[in-house]
């Protein structure tokens, strides 16, 4: 009996009914696989992944904390953890990368916003693992190892990772200087299902305790959308607002708020380029190469903007053939 076949035996001892179809849903980024099931009355999802090489708990006990703090997250209908399947709330097609354009991203951009406050000020951080200093070294590593050693053959010696060790520990000391609180972890455009004009959440299974900076960068510095700064910036003054009207710690200043909000991007956007990297080498996912580009972006931009971070620029853009001589502040 097939993976499918069994599946579809559990669905029907589940539901009382076989279901008509099952039909691809979703392949994303990680080793699970995600299947619609239509019934006669509606369809559901099933997240699929094999046990030996993805944990469901982790998914299952974000979803209860998640759940139990009034967040729009997809319900969970039955699970069977001895074969990896998840039986979901079926939250429609349209993730918000789908539907977002120049015309309707504002209003979007604000509910989503709004979305993150609530999650920030409602969702306890109790027993999460913490994102400290040796968490954030270990996903900037991915970027040594694969964006530097298997997307372009080079391996950091000598000088230059005499810079890259400098600019690591300058980043993850400056991040760990923000108050932290429960933290997504991927809180961005293709994380944000539209239903029925309402945002609703997924992929929270690597939640964390984090900085406060962390998801609303993941959400106005996506790696799969971009956005003129100007815009970011609205939107960034528009979450911090927010986030001091409901009592959230940011920072007192804008002026530092968007800095560490900056910071905080270059952490995680220096994972991306290894995580993207990784897809293709080891993965064979060679679709998110096309992000590389944008995430780079970001990256220079930073990286020019502070006069610390100049030396890990030209680093960085030595690799592509873009030799820079100055960075600057402001």
């Amino acid at each position: 009996m097939t993976r499918t076949d069994s599946l579809n035996c559990w669905l029907t001892e589940t539901m009382g009914e076989a279901p008509l179809s099952l039909e691809t849903a979703a392949v994303d980024a990680s080793v699970r696989f995600y299947w619609r099931a239509i019934f006669s009355d509606r369809s559901l999802i099933i997240m699929d992944a094999l046990p030996d090489v993805f944990d469901c708990q982790p998914f299952l006990q974000q979803q209860q904390r998640l759940a139990t703090a009034g967040l729009p997250v997809p319900a969970v209908l039955a699970q069977n953890l001895e074969q990896g399947w998840v039986l979901l709330e079926d939250l429609g097609y349209q993730t918000l990368a789908s539907l977002i354009d120049a015309d309707n991203a504002a209003n979007y951009y604000r509910q989503a916003i709004a979305l993150l406050v609530k999650m920030q000020v409602n969702t306890p951080s109790t027993g999460l693992v913490p994102f400290d200093g040796a968490f954030m070294q270990r996903e900037m590593d991915i970027c040594r190892e694969w964006y530097f050693g298997h997307q372009y053959g080079v391996v950091l010696e000598g000088k230059d990772l005499a810079v890259w060790e400098r600019s690591c520990a300058l980043i993850v000391a400056n991040n760990l200087s923000q108050p932290t609180l429960f933290m997504h972890r991927d809180f961005h455009s293709r994380n944000l299902m539209v239903q029925d004009a309402v945002l609703r959440l997924i992929d929270f299974q690597d939640a964390v305790l984090g900085p406060i900076t962390y998801d609303l960068v993941s959400l106005l510095k996506d790696a799969y959308l971009a956005w003129d700064e100007s815009f970011v910036l609205d939107l960034a003054i528009r979450y911090w607002e927010q986030a001091r009207a409901a009592g959230l710690p940011v920072h007192e200043d804008f002026g530092d708020f968007y800095r560490a909000f900056e910071w905080q991007g270059l952490q995680r956007h220096l994972k991306i380029l290894g995580l993207f990297a990784r897809l293709k080498a080891r993965d064979g996912k060679e679709q998110y190469q096309a992000d590389i580009p944008r995430v780079f972006e970001y990256v220079r931009k930073v990286c020019l903007r502070y006069s610390e971070l100049t030396p890990l620029g030209r680093l960085l853009l030595n690799l592509h053939g873009e030799p820079v001589a100055t960075g600057f502040t402001f």
